[in-house]
C-alpha cells in the first residue's frame, strides 16, 4: 500500500496482469486488506498480523539530505492510505497488527509512536511482536513490550544473531541471508541472542494470553529439524505468570 511507485519487487505480490502497474497494485492491495478484515470477521479471527509498507524506507541514510517534513509526509500518507482500511476493520470487530520491522512505517520505538500518532491512537492498529527484528537492530525487545503493551496484539517467536567481527557491518553489506560476512542474520529459536526468558516476563507482565507464534527462518539449519526443536523450546520456555508473590503462602 504504501511503497514507492517505481518498486518492482511487489509484482510477485499483485496479480500477474498487475505487473509494472503501481496504482493498479495499490487499489487491489487496499481492497484485498478489508476484504481481509471482512473474512476475519466471518472465520472468528480477532487478529490479522502484516505489512504497512512505507513511502519513506529508502530515505532512511538522510543523503541526499532529507528534511523533516519528507519524514512527516511519510507518516501522513500512511494514515491517508490506512485509515480507510483500519475503518473496515473496526466495522468487523477486528485488529490488524503491524509487524515492526525494517521497511515499514514503523520498525523500531520511535516509529512506532509515530504510526501510532499519524492513526490517532485508534484501536485498531496495533503491532505483531517480532524481537528478531529489535535484536539485530540492538533494540531491547523486552522493554519494546513493557512499552507498548496496550498494543501488543500478537507475538512471533523469532531468534536472530548480530555477527559483527570488525570486518563485516549491521547493514549487511546486500549479502543474502545465510550468506558468509553478514553482520547478522535470522536463528532458529536459541540459537541466537534474543532474551526469550525476558520476553516470556515481560508477556506475562502485560497478561499476554494470545498465541507464541514461531516464525521459523535460518538458512544454516534443516528446516524440519528446525521446526520440531523450536516448538520445543517454545514449550520449555513459556510458563505462567504467578498471581502472588513467592513468599505470599507464609502470610497469615
Amino acid at each position: 500500500m504504501c511503497d514507492p511507485n517505481d518498486d518492482a519487487r511487489s509484482d510477485g505480490f499483485a496479480p500477474a496482469e498487475l505487473a509494472g502497474d503501481a496504482e493498479g497494485k495499490r487499489k487491489w492491495a487496499i481492497e484485498q486488506m478489508k476484504l481481509t478484515a471482512r473474512a476475519a470477521k466471518n472465520m472468528g479471527v480477532d487478529v490479522v498480523c502484516g505489512f504497512t509498507g512505507s513511502s519513506i524506507w529508502h530515505m532512511l541514510y538522510s543523503f541526499p539530505p532529507v528534511s523533516p517534513a519528507m519524514i512527516e509526509a511519510g507518516f501522513a500518507d500512511f494514515a491517508e492510505k490506512w485509515n480507510p482500511i483500519l475503518d473496515v476493520f473496526g466495522e468487523c470487530g477486528v485488529k490488524f497488527a503491524l509487524e515492526v520491522h525494517p521497511t515499514e512505517i514503523a520498525f523500531d520505538y520511535v516509529t512506532a509512536e509515530r504510526a501510532l500518532d499519524a492513526v490517532a491512537h485508534r484501536e485498531e492498529f496495533g503491532f505483531n511482536f517480532d524481537p528478531s527484528h529489535l535484536h539485530w537492530q540492538m533494540v531491547d525487545p523486552a522493554m519494546f513490550i513493557d512499552e507498548y503493551a496496550h498494543r501488543i496484539y500478537h507475538v512471533h517467536m523469532k531468534d536472530a544473531a548480530v555477527t559483527l567481527d570488525g570486518r563485516s557491518g549491521i547493514l549487511s553489506s546486500h549479502l543474502d541471508f545465510g550468506e558468509a560476512g553478514r553482520g547478522w542474520d535470522f536463528r532458529s529459536l536459541g540459537h541466537g541472542g534474543v532474551d526469550f526468558e525476558e520476553i516470556i516476563r515481560a508477556l506475562n507482565r502485560m497478561r499476554y494470553t494470545g498465541p507464541l507464534s514461531v516464525e521459523w527462518e535460518d538458512s544454516g539449519m534443516d528446516r524440519e529439524h528446525g521446526a520440531e526443536e523450536a516448538c520445543q523450546f517454545v514449550k520449555q520456555t513459556d510458563f505462567l505468570p504467578s498471581d502472588i508473590k513467592f513468599d505470599a503462602q507464609m502470610e497469615k
